[in-house]
């Protein structure tokens, strides 16, 4: 069981039997009543977003999920082919299921493949993902004193802000709970 207190950015939680991804929460306490938390959820089951509202102190199920290890092969329309490396069995998961995933999903990435009742319902990225960028403005003489960003399109269709000193086709190093730059990798 979750309290309400342990909420974070991309805990997964069970209501009514269904297990949801928090998306977005926001602790709020007014100055008449008791606190409470507002949440957006998304249904790992068919990728639908809803509100939902708790009461501070409340608990929350934890579900049931299984986890395995699989590769990202790739994308055919909406669907993502992932292919389990214990048995080489393929699978195809939507759009919805993969959520913001697929702004750092690079082919041939190994991923963790979330499982309820063993049906697949979404992919857990690694914290880290090395990707290459694919576009970026050209870098501005004398500014490196000052922590200056400019905005970089990665290989995988994702924008961030990078250093200045990051030039297309430099593969840098992602933090994918924070769609954050870390380091330029060599």
């Amino acid at each position: 069981m979750y309290d309400t207190s342990k909420f974070r950015k991309g805990l997964k939680i069970e209501m009514e039997g269904k297990p949801y991804e928090i998306i977005d929460f926001l602790h709020v306490k007014p100055g008449k009543g008791g606190a409470f938390v507002r949440t957006k959820l998304r249904n790992m089951l068919n990728g639908r977003v809803l509100d939902h509202t708790f009461r501070a102190g409340e608990k929350v199920g934890r579900p049931d999920l299984q986890e395995r290890q699989m590769q990202y092969l790739y994308k055919e329309v909406d669907n993502y082919c992932l292919m389990d490396n214990e048995t080489y069995e393929q699978i195809y998961l939507s759009e919805e299921q993969i959520g913001e995933s697929r702004l750092f999903l690079a082919d041939n990435e190994t991923v963790n493949v979330m499982l309820f009742n063993e049906k697949p319902v979404g992919i857990e990225l690694p914290i880290f993902v090395e990707l290459s960028v694919a576009d970026t403005g050209p870098a501005v003489k004398g500014d490196t004193a000052s922590k200056a960003t400019k905005p970089a399109t990665l290989e995988t269709g994702a924008v961030i802000p990078v250093p200045i000193f990051i030039n297309v086709g430099d593969r840098i190093k992602v933090d994918t709970r924070t769609d954050s730059y870390v380091e330029r990798v060599k």
